[in-house]
């Protein structure tokens, strides 16, 4: 947290919350969600200021109900999610990368929706896969040890069997993938993804 932020929450600790005005695409990028994009359930516009991204990036966290915010000075402006909390691109030097800007720890377990998305977890972090990587992402998957074909992996991901078992290999880890339903991920791992006051 920057020391200008925690100096603010001090000197002004009630400040009421904010809800719904920020949200994070499944792409990861910030998006500054006005009245009309809130009214009609659209994403908002994109936040193109590096240094206001940047800003955002160093005061997220989450509160002790799994919602996420970003704390601006006094004030916690709570985040709309459309997918995970955190979303993860590749880099080839650091491996994968948060939207935050920081390099994601060891990959603990991976799971794979309906609709395949891919997620990785590390360290009690959710990531989802921004979809512009996901396709060499997908080329670490095996099925009895062999590269997947995109039949059998639409068919896994539609009705996950207990004799194809999906791995995932990677720095020379082999995982067993999970399947999660979309809809589920917000309960199983303990977030809310829109936060409103109670």
């Amino acid at each position: 947290m920057d020391q200008v932020v925690a100096q603010a929450m001090l000197k002004w600790p009630d400040v009421p919350h904010c809800y719904g005005w920020l949200g994070l695409d499944a792409r990861g990028a910030w998006r500054m969600r006005d009245e009309t994009a809130q009214r009609q359930n659209l994403p908002g516009d994109k936040i193109m200021h590096t240094a206001l991204a940047g800003f955002i990036n160093r005061n997220y966290s989450v509160d002790e109900h799994g919602c996420w915010y970003f704390q601006n000075g006094p004030q916690r402006v709570y985040v709309d999610l459309e997918l995970t909390p955190y979303i993860a691109h590749t880099d080839p030097a650091r491996g994968f990368v948060l939207q935050t800007g920081e390099a994601m720890a060891a990959t603990e377990a991976v799971m794979l929706t309906e609709q395949g998305r891919l997620l990785l977890v590390a360290q009690n972090q959710v990531a989802a896969i921004d979809d512009r990587d996901l396709a060499q992402c997908l080329a670490d998957l095996r099925m009895d040890g062999e590269g997947v074909s995109d039949e059998a992996l639409l068919e896994w991901m539609t009705n996950p069997s207990e004799h194809q078992i999906l791995t995932w290999q990677k720095a020379g880890t082999t995982l067993t993938v999970a399947h999660i339903a979309t809809e589920d991920i917000a309960a199983h791992f303990g977030f809310v993804q829109k936060p409103r006051p109670a």
